[in-house]
């Protein structure tokens, strides 16, 4: 079997007799020597926190390697700040490890109760609601909000949380092309009449380009859609306080309902939502991922509430961040590498449609001490192969040049725009 001509997409339908028995092709190409090869680039051990320069545990070599760190959502260096640290082990004292129970019946504590009001404080909404992940929290919120027979308008490069919390809610999907205000004005057009609820993303996670909120707003408002805004790679990062993309681009009065994560920016993990106190509510009585699990850990929900504190205390971390991009971005671009539309912290390098070679770029670059990790089919197009690259706070000019040198060497040569 050829391992490069296959991916995961071919193996997702199954004609096994049994659901516990994954397709006999499947195992098949997975025995096979170059797949096993690609597949150890993933889920590798990491032996240090999030930082800048962290350890890994390669698996496809076997050996520890101290690394440059690409990959990390640890945008403003929040999950290693030592103030951050503090909070979280104070509580830690406090209230023990985990919350031990669902929010609505054993759950809550005063710190879970402080974080939310702080966000929605920070965000400019009368309520927020916490979720154990970010993931529960797309869920939740779509869940909590459309029922069958309303229709969830999504750009076509939402993130596949909000995708699923379509299906869980069992509304009708319908996909409108990327930032394209036409295109989402005819599928409104197309659904007059129908419950309609459109969802963006401020920042895009495969590409790093910005939701064109301001186009795409006025197009809702004209339709009477309330526009849900998912500001997962945006909060902390964008617009003068930090509220994200909505707040650059001058609409957060057009946004009905605005998604983050604790995840990243922020250092921990969690998701949330923000919006009026009815429709908070009302979300929290009919989502499953927040009835039915767990509250987020005390200690993680305390780190992230110093972490709101200092990532808006004044602008420090983030002018540190865009400096570093910037900096990034011209060593890339000096390279002519093909870094698509993105106009963020995340910095995509598209190589083409070749698994064989980025497989094997991924692996001579962290051979040489940058942790780099390659994006497959079908989480992108087949011919827009790519690594995505994450710019921190934490990174120094060293870094960032040392980074750049070795994809100079193992991407630019053999990858031209």
């Amino acid at each position: 079997m050829d391992a490069y001509r296959y991916t995961l997409a071919d193996f997702y339908a199954s004609d096994s007799p049994s659901v516990v028995e994954p397709p006999a092709d499947w195992g098949a190409w997975l025995a096979e020597p170059a797949t096993q090869a690609c597949m150890a680039l993933f889920e590798q051990p990491l032996l240090a926190a999030p930082r800048a320069a962290t350890r890994i545990a390669s698996r496809f070599d076997g050996t520890e390697r101290d690394v440059i760190n690409l990959t990390s959502y640890n945008y403003l260096g929040l999950a290693t700040h030592p103030e951050v640290i503090g909070a979280a082990r104070d509580a830690l004292e406090t209230y023990g490890l985990g919350a031990s129970g669902a929010a609505m019946l054993s759950g809550t504590y005063d710190v879970h109760v402080r974080l939310a009001e702080q966000l929605a404080a920070f965000k400019g909404r009368e309520a927020c609601a916490l979720f154990s992940g970010g993931l529960m929290a797309n869920y939740g919120a779509l869940q909590g909000m459309l029922r069958r027979g309303d229709v969830l308008v999504m750009d076509e490069k939402c993130h596949q949380s909000i995708i699923d919390g379509g299906t869980l809610a069992r509304a009708k999907s319908v996909f409108f092309r990327h930032n394209d205000p036409d295109a989402l004005a005819a599928v409104l057009e197309a659904h007059r009449g129908k419950r309609v609820l459109v969802a963006v993303e401020g920042v895009y996670s495969m590409d790093g380009d910005l939701g064109d909120l301001t186009r795409l707003a006025p197009v809702c408002a004209a339709h009477g859609a309330p526009l849900y805004v998912d500001e997962a790679h945006s909060s902390l990062l964008f617009g003068r306080t930090g509220r994200g993309i909505a707040e650059l681009q001058g609409v957060e009065d057009q946004v009905a309902v605005t998604f983050g994560t604790l995840s990243k920016a922020f250092g921990g993990v969690g998701g949330f939502i923000c919006s009026t106190q009815a429709i908070v509510r009302y979300i929290k009585a009919y989502a499953s991922a927040y009835a039915f699990s767990c509250a987020p850990s005390p200690p993680v929900v305390a780190g992230c509430l110093k972490a709101l504190e200092v990532a808006t205390r004044n602008h420090d971390l983030q002018d540190r961040l865009w400096r570093n991009v910037a900096r990034m971005r011209a060593n890339l671009e000096a390279m002519q590498l093909n870094l698509g539309d993105s106009a963020s912290q995340v910095i995509p390098i598209i190589i083409g449609d070749s698994a064989e070679l980025l497989f094997d770029i991924a692996r001579r670059v962290q051979a040489r001490g940058v942790f780099l990790q390659p994006v497959d089919y079908p989480a992108v197009p087949a011919d827009q192969r790519r690594f995505r690259l994450s710019v921190t706070a934490m990174l120094t000019d060293t870094q960032i040049d040392d980074a750049c040198n070795v994809i100079e060497d193992e991407i630019a040569q053999r990858v031209k725009r």
